[in-house]
């Protein structure tokens, strides 16, 4: 994988505290993974977050997988830290970790 691409995907995870690379947008998730993903983030009331449409770029994909070790989208950080997935999201959500992880960022 090209440098340029890791040094993009680097510097989009610290760009916010809460980056999500999702198929599609938060408006238009086009898959019902991302589409969880952001329903997630809405219910915990996170108002700001950068959400990465992975169609916008098709380097992005192989650079993901590679970046995170992790094969499949959405992929989901908060503070730079590598969270996981939708499954792993869901289940942190559930448990209220997610929320304990987000702190103030989730208001709700």
């Amino acid at each position: 994988m090209t440098t340029d691409i890791q040094q993009l995907i680097q510097s989009q995870v610290s760009s916010s505290p809460v980056v999500i690379f999702i198929k599609g947008t938060p408006k238009f998730p086009q898959c019902g993974f991302s589409s969880r993903v952001v329903q997630i983030l809405t219910m915990l009331g996170v108002k700001e977050f950068l959400a990465v449409n992975v169609f916008d770029n098709p380097e992005i994909v192989p650079g993901l997988v590679e970046y995170a070790s992790w094969p499949t989208l959405p992929q989901c950080y908060v503070r730079g830290e590598f969270i996981g997935g939708c499954d792993i999201f869901t289940e942190m959500y559930q448990s209220g970790e997610l929320k304990q992880l987000l702190g103030e960022l989730a208001t709700a």
